[in-house]
């Protein structure tokens, strides 16, 4: 069964583990990257392993943007060996009801950003609910999701 777990000391090893294929890595930043930055925005974001029962498969964080307000999906990825499972899907859809608890504040907006060339990834956000804002930035699309 797939479960987000939230990423701590005992389990960050298992994060910085996880590969993209090499076409991919421009897609997506690696989850060492994106746990610096959850070490800075510590107070308004949580990093998640995405776990098949107790096997690391992936790696997602959301971020609260207080300046706007507004939730943002960054780095989500699947591991290359885990891929084509339906873990990304099942991944948005706990990351997305983790969001509708507003943990860190209130919004009914949620972001994200996807290289234009992603079109596996772009397919998969758009058949839950998210559309293109318009906003680009380089290779970069916006997209987004009013929440309930």
């Amino acid at each position: 069964m797939i479960n987000l777990r939230k990423i701590t000391e005992e389990n960050f090893i298992d994060a910085f583990n996880l590969k993209l294929a090499p076409e991919q890595e421009r897609f997506v930043s690696h989850p060492i990257r994106s746990l610096a930055q959850a070490y800075v925005y510590r107070e308004q974001c949580q990093p998640f392993g995405i776990y098949e029962d107790d096997t690391m498969v992936g790696y997602v964080m959301v971020i609260y943007d207080y300046d706007i307000p507004e939730y943002d999906i960054w780095h989500m990825m699947i591991d290359e060996s885990n891929q084509r499972q339906g873990y990304g899907r099942a991944a948005l859809d706990l990351a997305l009801e983790y969001i509708k608890t507003k943990p860190f504040g209130s919004s009914d907006r949620v972001t994200l950003t996807c290289n234009k060339d992603n079109i596996q990834a772009l397919n998969l956000y758009k058949s839950r609910g998210f559309t293109e804002t318009g906003s680009v930035d380089e290779d970069e699309i916006e997209l987004s999701l009013i929440t309930p």
